[in-house]
């Protein structure tokens, strides 16, 4: 076979490509972005497909088998109340990926709208910009604290112990971390607006919103993605923090976070109360990071190259 049916070879195979095949090709060459692909699923088929295997109840309490280390039947081991460390951990796991998810698409929405109607409508930029930059400036952790001291209570009537507290810590988190995402979607919107297709759609009258919604958002999808990746480690960590102060969900409904909480206490006793909830919360935000990571080196123009 000659070079030049090599080269057109290739050449028809690459334009065959569909965009997700051209993705999926770029973000394989990542090797941390696929191991932390990888542990990441591997995380949510032992929290969410776990529990049908390991059938223990996470809340039964087994006074005799309490401060016991791994065995057969308590692989993590038990904590002061006889609680099935494995059971509680995938059970966490449950709540604190859905903290960390809804957050992020919470704050992935504000940042997208406050980034888009900032880059794309100019009389709007200076009032939105400045509204991020009040944020901050904010101190966020004194201020989640306050927010769930003041409304902790309402919520919990209103709404139940659970899902109150779900709402609660979702909306706090989601709303004091779109800032980052609103600069970076406005600075990409600004870059697009200033292109000739962007100006040919303004001639021929197309309304304002679907010049956004056709031309103005698929072509900061990339940046909104990576955005997302890195929103639900940054959530899982901040909803963690909150339950170590003791100040997220009830101690009957545990996360990682309240694991943490619980078991610092009992350190020296079982150590492993502290270890698994710590080596789930890390992995979890490492391996997300490590797609971002992926995910954006995938979606940059400049690697285009096929």
């Amino acid at each position: 076979m000659t070079d030049a049916t090599m080269t057109a070879a290739a050449i028809k195979k690459a334009e065959a490509e569909t965009p997700a095949m051209l993705f999926w090709r770029k973000f394989r060459r990542h090797k941390g972005g696929v191991a932390g692909l990888a542990i990441f699923i591997a995380i949510l088929l032992i929290v969410f497909v776990g529990p049908f295997i390991h059938t223990i109840d996470p809340n039964k309490i087994d006074i005799r088998a309490k401060n016991q280390g791994p065995s057969f039947a308590h692989p993590f081991g038990t904590d002061n109340l006889g609680h099935d460390m494995l059971a509680q951990v995938m059970a966490g796991g449950q709540i604190s990926l859905a903290v960390g998810m809804t957050a992020m698409l919470l704050s992935l929405f504000l940042g997208t709208l406050v980034g888009v109607m900032s880059g794309y409508f100019r009389r709007l930029d200076g009032p939105l910009m400045r509204l991020t930059d009040l944020f901050l400036a904010l101190p966020l952790l004194p201020l989640l604290l306050v927010i769930i001291m003041l409304f902790r209570d309402t919520l919990r009537a209103a709404f139940g112990p659970e899902t109150g507290i779900f709402i609660l810590i979702v909306f706090v988190i989601g709303v004091t971390s779109w800032m980052h995402t609103a600069r970076i979607v406005r600075g990409d919107v600004l870059a697009v607006k200033s292109q000739e297709f962007i100006t040919a759609a303004q001639s021929s009258g197309m309304r304002e919103y679907r010049i956004v919604l056709r031309h103005i958002l698929p072509n900061v999808l990339s940046s909104i993605m990576v955005s997302a990746t890195l929103g639900i480690a940054s959530a899982i960590i901040t909803e963690s923090a909150l339950s170590f102060l003791g100040l997220g969900f009830p101690s009957d409904f545990p996360t990682w976070g309240r694991l943490l909480f619980d078991g610092a206490n009992f350190l020296q006793i079982t150590p492993s109360r502290v270890l698994w909830p710590g080596l789930a919360i890390s992995l979890t935000v490492l391996s997300v990071n490590y797609v971002g990571d992926a995910v954006r080196d995938a979606l940059d123009p400049r690697s285009m190259t096929r």
